[in-house]
């Protein structure tokens, strides 16, 4: 009896989910129809005959099943991505950028066109992992750029300014009334925006607990569509669906971010992403929160 097999374009249809917050974000960033994206999905459920997302009001769900295909996606991508530059891309000019979950949707547009513009008609590929794991491929050279949280990882790179932060709950979530802890939902630890939520909360003495967490922004969002929590996320460009900003909670210090380039990586290329992350982050700075 043959084994089932997984489509690598639906994988990748399902991780732009993930990265992008919902089908219609996915599919304006892989140039496809939304209706093609689900289709993707679907097939992927058939094969695995079980539902891997779930609609949930305006925003969408993964299952616990979807969470881990999620998980295995982005380690099948991967290889299958270093794999076809390593055979065929020899003769073919790429870059490769790399970008936190955080705000990954604002930054990847803007890198892209940066590079492209300096290198017109290069092919650009893209790694979305945690700032240790992202500083890590850019020293073994499999990444060209990524942009991470500075504090996250051991290698301080080129500061490019500040992420901005803001609560993101459900529409009309309130925090309890103390002494009650404010329920938090967070990426799982080590995680500097999850440090800096409960940090920031202790400092103005608002007392707090995890009441969920995930190993990716998208279960993160997830669990905060349930109501269950509030989410402290990257403030930039629109909120997620199906949430919206919660300023009834202390305000939040943007997070110190840095690029960081491979060694030998085209002078041109970098200076071009590294000046589209500064320009993204200071047109966000100052900019009034929940906007």
């Amino acid at each position: 009896m043959s084994r089932p097999v997984l489509d690598i374009v639906a994988l990748r249809s399902l991780t732009a989910i993930a990265d992008c917050g919902g089908f219609h974000r996915a599919a304006q960033t892989l140039a496809l129809s939304q209706s093609a994206v689900s289709q993707h999905v679907r097939k992927l459920e058939k094969t695995l005959g079980r539902p891997v997302v779930e609609r949930e009001g305006r925003g969408t769900r993964f299952t616990p099943a979807g969470r881990l295909l999620l998980e295995q996606a982005r380690r099948v991508l991967a290889v299958h991505d270093e794999a076809v530059r390593a055979l065929l891309d020899v003769d073919v000019d790429t870059v490769t950028i790399g970008s936190t979950e955080h705000a990954a949707d604002q930054f990847l547009p803007r890198l892209t066109a940066a590079v492209q513009q300096v290198r017109p008609g290069c092919r650009v590929r893209y790694r979305i992992d945690r700032s240790a794991r992202l500083v890590e491929a850019v020293e073994r050279g499999s990444v060209d750029v990524a942009v991470y949280v500075t504090e996250a990882a051991a290698t301080e790179g080129t500061p490019v300014g500040g992420l901005p932060l803001t609560w993101h709950a459900t529409p009309g979530w309130r925090p309890p009334p103390a002494p009650a802890p404010v329920p938090l939902v967070a990426i799982e630890d080590p995680c500097a925006i999850r440090r800096r939520a409960i940090s920031t909360l202790a400092a103005h003495g608002v007392p707090a607990m995890v009441v969920g967490d995930a190993g990716y922004l998208a279960g993160v969002l997830d669990i905060a569509r349930t109501g269950q929590g509030v989410a402290l996320l990257a403030a930039v460009g629109p909120a997620p669906d199906g949430l919206t900003p919660c300023p009834s909670l202390p305000s939040v210090t943007p997070i110190p971010m840095s690029a960081l380039a491979r060694s030998g990586a085209d002078p041109a290329t970098v200076e071009a992403a590294f000046g589209a992350v500064r320009e993204l982050l200071h047109a966000e700075h100052g900019r009034p929160r929940g906007t």
